[in-house]
């Protein structure tokens, strides 16, 4: 009796077992036809948005990952001379670029610059931001012409305000040497020193991010609820503790998010470093990304594959820093 007990037992569960992965099959196609009809219109709405994101990132990315394994450069790509079409002769050749990179001290050095650079503007830009987006917070005669001011740098196309600089740091006829000169001391060469020119190229992109912080930092504070202050104020916190405990807790969240975008473009900004210095004097304010744009536009024969590989290092490191950033966020208990 148990012997037929558990036969059908085994039966009943084998035959189950044949119709699960059936009933599975079944099911699955209905549950999509099913988002499909009932999500129909957002489907289409995404659609021309993957696309054109397919098209104008994920094509170069992957074609940038690809030439970072060959060893293409300006004498084998495949060109065409006149009527004459030369096909390409570059071949595969591994992680050969990235170890070469890697292994060489001019990545390394970039990279210090670069750290150097990126971590001076984000702090300069937030402290000045933060500063000025508390104090037009505030109800002060003639604020929204300051606010207007302040963030008219935005407004202007990064190469307009980059040339404007680069003509008030003219070593001769540049209103900086002049008003030093004025005063009774030595004119200084801007962009010829490899030290002010660091400086110079620093204050530049200071100049251009605050805007951003400002108005990021200013809408944040607007969110903080006034009844907070209010509050602090009765029970005797200073202006120092209701910055301290209300303000920057208050803005946790905004400055994050801001912080991790600005060091994104910092880190990768090729206007302010190319159309102030060129990477000069020298290769004194190079950083990572104007040495990828070198390699594949200005040594000769030009490099692609290296210049690929450098974006793809530089991609990593972006991307890195991102996880760890949000990592920490996290422990922080501020997700996003």
């Amino acid at each position: 009796m148990a012997v037929e007990t558990s036969q059908s037992v085994a039966k009943a569960a084998g035959a189950e077992s044949a119709r699960g992965p059936g009933r599975r099959t079944e099911k699955n196609p209905g549950r999509l036809r099913r988002a499909l009809s009932t999500h129909w219109y957002a489907w289409s709405m995404v659609a021309p948005v993957v696309i054109v994101i397919g098209v104008i990132i994920g094509y170069p990315l992957a074609r940038g990952v690809y030439l970072s394994l060959t060893d293409a450069n300006e004498a084998n790509v495949e060109r065409t001379i006149g009527v004459n079409h030369i096909p390409a002769t570059y071949e595969y050749v591994g992680l050969d670029n990235y170890t070469a990179a890697l292994t060489d001290s001019v990545f390394w050095d970039r990279l210090g610059w670069t750290l150097v650079w990126t971590v001076s503007c984000v702090a300069l830009s937030f402290t000045l931001g933060l500063v000025l987006a508390t104090m037009l917070n505030r109800k002060i005669k003639g604020r929204g012409f300051y606010r207007m001011a302040l963030v008219l740098p935005w407004a202007v196309p990064a190469f307009v305000s980059v040339f404007t600089w680069r003509l008030l740091f003219n070593e001769r006829g540049g209103l900086f040497n002049k008003l030093l000169a004025g005063g009774g001391f030595d004119t200084i060469s801007w962009l010829n020193d490899p030290m002010w020119a660091k400086i110079s190229v620093i204050a530049v992109n200071v100049w251009l991010g605050i805007p951003f912080m400002l108005v990021a930092l200013l809408g944040g504070l607007q969110s903080i609820p006034g009844e907070l202050y209010e509050a602090a104020e009765m029970d005797g916190a200073s202006a120092w503790q209701r910055f301290r405990h209300i303000t920057l807790p208050g803005l946790r969240s905004v400055s994050s998010t801001v912080v991790l975008l600005s060091s994104i473009w910092t880190f990768n900004m090729f206007p302010v470093i190319f159309l102030l210095t060129r990477g000069g004097p020298g290769d004194s304010t190079e950083i990572l990304v104007t040495y990828a744009y070198r390699l594949s536009f200005v040594v000769s024969p030009r490099d692609f594959a290296g210049s690929a590989a450098w974006g793809v290092l530089i991609l990593l490191l972006l991307s890195l820093f991102a996880v760890v950033y949000r990592r920490a966020l996290r422990k922080q208990g501020e997700v996003w």
